[in-house]
C-alpha cells in the first residue's frame, strides 16, 4: 500500500487574497498531493494549509509553496497577532498510513536541507525531529519572534540545524518538524481585555502548571472586539479537548467573563470530537464502530 503523509504548513499571510492563492497553488496542482484545507485569519496575519499525499509529492509542493511565500511576503512589514518568525514560519509533517515516524523526521530533513541551500534560509528542526531536547518545543525556538532572531541565530546555542547563521532578510527564518496530528483549538471570550486572556492562557497551558499536552496564548481580535485563548493541543489523545473547554470556562468565571464561542483551526482526526462528545453525552462503553458513517466506510 502507498505511504501517506499529512503536511500542514503556516505561512505568515492571512489577509492578501492574492498572495494566498498563490502560495497554495502548487498544492493544488502537484500530482500525488491532495488539498484538504486552507484558511486564513486577518487578525492572526496567518494562513493554515492542510494536505495529504506522497512523501516526494509533499516535498516538491513544499518547496514550490516555500519559494513562492518567500517570494511575496516581507517579515519587515509583517504585523499579526500570532507569534510568528519567518514567512514560511512553521511545517510540520505527520505520518497517517504507511509511514513510521523514523520517516515523517526523514522527510523533514530533506525538505530543511533542500529549503536551506535553495532559499538561503536558515531552518531549524523540532518535535521528534529535533536535534536537541531544547529545540523539541517550537515556542521556545520562535521566542523573540522574527524581530529577535537576527542576533538569536548567531548564538553558538541557536546555530540553525541548516543554513547559514543569518536570517533571510525579508523571509526570516523557519522551523520545519514531525509530530503526532496538532489540533488547533481557540476559545473566544466575552470581553476585550487580552490581560485576561493573557492570564488564563498561562494558567491553562502546560509551561504554567496547566493542562500537559497544551499550549496557549492570549489573541486580541480586534476586528470583533472580543479576545480568545488561542491553543495547540499538541495530544488529543492525552488531554481532549473538553478539558481545555471546561478549564478555560472555570477560570474565566472568576473575572465574570464568558465563553461565546470556539473555532478549529484547519482539521482534526474524528477521535478527537467522539471524545467530547462522549464526555458532554455522559455516553457509556462509546465506541467509533457506532458511528454509521464509520461502518459504511468499512464496506467501500
Amino acid at each position: 500500500m502507498s505511504k501517506i503523509l499529512e503536511c500542514i504548513p503556516n505561512f505568515s499571510e492571512g489577509r492578501d487574497e492574492e498572495k494566498i492563492e498563490k502560495i497554495v497553488e502548487p498544492f493544488k496542482s502537484t500530482d500525488g498531493v491532495k488539498l484538504l484545507d486552507y484558511s486564513a485569519d486577518k487578525d492572526h496575519n496567518r494562513l493554515v494549509v492542510t494536505m495529504i499525499g506522497s512523501p516526494e509529492g509533499l516535498k516538491q509542493s513544499m518547496l514550490e509553496a516555500m519559494e513562492i511565500a518567500i517570494d511575496v511576503i516581507d517579515m519587515n512589514e509583517h504585523t499579526g497577532e500570532h507569534p510568528r518568525m519567518g514567512a514560511v514560519d512553521v511545517v510540520p509533517f505527520t505520518p497517517v498510513r504507511n509511514v513510521t515516524m523514523e520517516e515523517a523526521v526523514e522527510i523533514a530533513n530533506e525538505v530543511a536541507k533542500e529549503a536551506a541551500e535553495k532559499f538561503d534560509l536558515p531552518i531549524y528542526l523540532y518535535e521528534d525531529a529535533a536535534t536537541c531536547p531544547e529545540r523539541e518545543n517550537l515556542a521556545d525556538i520562535r521566542r523573540g519572534e522574527y524581530e529577535a532572531m537576527k542576533e538569536k541565530v548567531q548564538k553558538p546555542e541557536w546555530k540553525p540545524d541548516y543554513g547559514s547563521d543569518k536570517v533571510h532578510p525579508t523571509a526570516g527564518a523557519t522551523v520545519i518538524g514531525a509530530r503526532m496530528p496538532l489540533v488547533a483549538y481557540n476559545v473566544n471570550l466575552d470581553t476585550d481585555d487580552l490581560e485576561l486572556a493573557n492570564d488564563i492562557a498561562r494558567k491553562v497551558r502546560h509551561s504554567g502548571g496547566g493542562l500537559r499536552y497544551c499550549k496557549a496564548i492570549g489573541i486580541d481580535l480586534s476586528e470583533r472586539g472580543i479576545v480568545q485563548v488561542s491553543m495547540n493541543m499538541t495530544n488529543y489523545t492525552k488531554t481532549s479537548l473538553y478539558q481545555a473547554f471546561e478549564m478555560i470556562k472555570f477560570e474565566a468565571k472568576r473575572y465574570g467573563v464568558n465563553i461565546i464561542g470556539s473555532e478549529l483551526i484547519g482539521l482534526l482526526p474524528a477521535q478527537a470530537l467522539f471524545d467530547v462528545a462522549e464526555y458532554y453525552l455522559g455516553v457509556e462503553d462509546f465506541s467509533s464502530e457506532q458511528i454509521m458513517e464509520n461502518r459504511l466506510l468499512e464496506d467501500l
